[in-house]
């Protein structure tokens, strides 16, 4: 027994010290030369502060909707739904959100409906959309806000960021900046109006 006592508790404390010390000091070091120090990407827009980098509820019919969220958007508690894609509760909730997508969008067929706007990510903190997740919104917002459906289209187009090195990953949106622009795009229409 002693033979394999002593071994098992150095065992244990070089894990610890390794695992509880030396990696979160490490990760806590590289995060001080990213950009606000690891704290996450703030954006300031009419007194608020958002997180460019997480995801945000968005419910209103004349915003882009973000991806659902299993865990109500909240940063601290970040996690999926943990069904798997043939629960029934979990098909209900799918498919409770085709509903009310679509009644939002009448336009939008249930083939044209990309799967991220019904689905929620791993995280349920994923700030982005697909190009195509954005575009299909685009006649509701235009309707809402009144505004010209190209100007929404080309509003989404200048927002798509491109895949990291140009290879990894999929052409994106991010849902605030979107939004935040087009509420810059609405307030600059109405001013146009008054005038």
């Amino acid at each position: 027994m002693k033979t394999n006592l002593l071994p098992a508790l150095k065992l244990t404390f070089f894990s610890f010290v390794v695992c509880a010390i030396l990696y979160p000091f490490a990760v806590w070091a590289i995060a001080q030369w990213s950009p606000n120090q690891g704290k996450g990407l703030l954006i300031e827009s009419n007194g608020r502060v958002f997180y460019k980098n997480i995801g945000q509820s968005f419910t209103e019919e004349g915003y882009f909707q973000s991806r659902p969220s299993a865990v109500d958007y909240n940063a601290a508690g970040s996690g999926g739904s943990n069904l798997a894609g043939s629960n029934r509760e979990y098909l209900q909730t799918v498919q409770q959100r085709i509903q009310t997508f679509q009644q939002a969008n009448p336009t939008v067929s249930r083939a044209e409906l990309p799967v991220e706007l019904v689905t929620a990510s791993g995280s349920g903190l994923d700030p982005d959309l697909t190009v195509q997740g954005a575009r299909v919104q685009v006649a509701r917002i235009a309707k809402v806000r009144a505004l010209e459906a190209e100007k929404v289209q080309e509003l989404v187009t200048s927002h798509i960021e491109k895949p990291l090195l140009g290879i990894f990953g999929p052409e994106k949106v991010n849902v605030l900046m979107l939004n935040l622009a087009l509420d810059k795009l609405s307030a600059e229409r109405s001013k146009a109006d008054v005038n």
